[in-house]
């Protein structure tokens, strides 16, 4: 029997990460090879025409599991029964802005597209917001949109993870296959914590820990983790265009795991509601390991936790704090 098909919503669909976006989709990246879906492609009235250059190419490619493709600037017809939703849309960090400065426009943006997403999404509807201040983003969304479950937003920091594992991948010149378990704690943003404390390496003789391969803690506690926290500004830098096709491929991953579900002992790292693991503020979107089984994540626990680690951890919740309450000072 041939499966039905699931409603995928992308929003900021026209842009560069949701043009890298939309074509894995259509692919079978995101969702499984014998998955059909249809997309719906949402995006503001000045960037109509562009979405249709989308649709249309959608359409030429022919892709066999794209049945059908909604390409809108309204949201309710955007949002109209959705199974999953990559919130890409969003008021873009420029060059040198600091991530203060978008706050006020992204909370209003996320405000309504929550109140589209809470009337005519699919009921159990996924969430994954990507748009920066990702954390926040998802906060606000939850707090507008609260009969979606909170288990089921999240935000990205899949793309985070997914840099920490190449950097470990360069330096040991082994295929990043190879490397699993980094963590990225807090928030998608340059306080975020990359931790390799308990990552581990395939090799010829069994798993072995990153740090006894890598045998320069200077370097793990330096320069790797200043990579992995100012790799997007590297990648602006050089590309003179924020990071897409990176963006693009970890959505699907973080998508991809959410819903048919980890490998057994691999966790992954996905920004989702506190609950107070690991003494981090309750009521707050921070990044933990996870492991996803049957469509539901669970945070890694019992893990240890050294005193650097609890600094950078703390450090971190506390702008996550500090983006809530300027969240919420721009609601009122």
């Amino acid at each position: 029997m041939a499966k039905e098909p699931v409603r995928v919503l992308v929003t900021g669909a026209a842009g560069q990460i949701g043009y890298a976006l939309v074509p894995m989709i259509a692919r079978g990246i995101m969702l499984g090879a014998d998955q059909p879906v249809i997309l719906h492609m949402l995006d503001i009235p000045p960037a109509a025409e562009a979405l249709n250059g989308v649709k249309m190419e959608l359409i030429d490619a022919a892709f066999p599991l794209l049945k059908g493709v909604v390409a809108t600037t309204d949201a309710v017809e955007g949002c109209t029964g959705v199974n999953v939703a990559v919130m890409v849309g969003g008021f873009p960090r420029k060059e040198g802005m600091e991530r203060k400065d978008v706050m006020s426009k992204n909370v209003s943006i996320y405000k309504s597209q929550a109140a589209a997403l809470e009337k005519h999404a699919a009921p159990n509807c996924k969430v994954l917001v990507v748009a920066n201040p990702a954390n926040t983003n998802a906060l606000i969304l939850k707090e507008f949109a609260p009969s979606i479950p909170e288990k089921n937003i999240t935000c990205l920091t899949r793309l985070d993870h997914n840099r920490a594992l190449g950097q470990v991948s360069e330096r040991l010149s082994v295929p990043v296959s190879d490397v699993k378990n980094v963590i990225i704690w807090g928030n998608h943003s340059s306080t975020q914590y990359p931790d390799v404390n308990h990552a581990k390496v395939q090799t010829s003789s069994g798993e072995k820990p990153v740090r006894e391969l890598v045998k320069d803690d200077e370097w793990l506690n330096g320069e790797f983790i200043s990579t992995v926290q100012q790799r997007g500004a590297a990648i602006i830098k050089a590309r003179k265009l924020s990071s897409a096709l990176s963006a693009a491929s970890s959505a699907c991953d973080h998508i991809r795991d959410w819903v048919l579900g980890t490998p057994e002992g691999t966790f992954v790292s996905m920004g989702v509601y506190s609950d107070g693991s690991y003494n981090v503020p309750s009521g707050l979107i921070y990044s933990f390991p996870v492991t996803c089984r049957n469509g539901e994540w669970s945070i890694v626990q019992g893990l240890p936790i050294d005193e650097v680690s609890r600094k950078k951890m703390d450090l971190t919740a506390e702008e996550l704090k500090e983006e809530k309450d300027l969240a919420y000072s721009c609601l009122s």
